[in-house]
Order: C-alpha cells, then structure tokens, then sequence
C-alpha cells in the first residue's frame, strides 16, 4: 500500500466509520476543560507560592 492510498483510506475512514459527538456535546465538553485547566492552573499556582513562600522563610534561618 503506498502513502497515497493510506491517506484516503484514512479519510475514508474518519468520515464513514467514526461515530462523532454532537456540535452542541463538544462546545460543553471544551468548557468543561476549560474551567477545569484553569482551576489547576490556579491549583499550582498556590501550591508553587506556599512553596516559595516557605522554603524563602527556611532559608533566612540560616
């Protein structure tokens, strides 16, 4: 099979055998992940600060 026929099989393939969600399905789903991405984002954030925070005050001991 050459490269050319495995590119349209592949086409074919994604248009005719996969099932899709819906539109609607996948603009909840990305918000979803959205909110999700930004609340650890922020998550990290505050773990990284607390770190930060105490190892500055552990290191001015000494």
């Amino acid at each position: 099979m050459n490269l050319v026929d495995y590119i349209k099989d592949s086409f074919d393939e994604l248009r005719n055998k996969v099932s899709w969600i819906s539109w609607e399905e996948a603009q909840k789903s990305t918000v979803v992940v959205a909110i999700f991405t930004i609340l650890f984002a922020l998550a990290v954030f505050l773990v990284d600060k607390f770190f930060q925070t105490g190892l500055g005050e552990y290191f001015k001991l000494f």
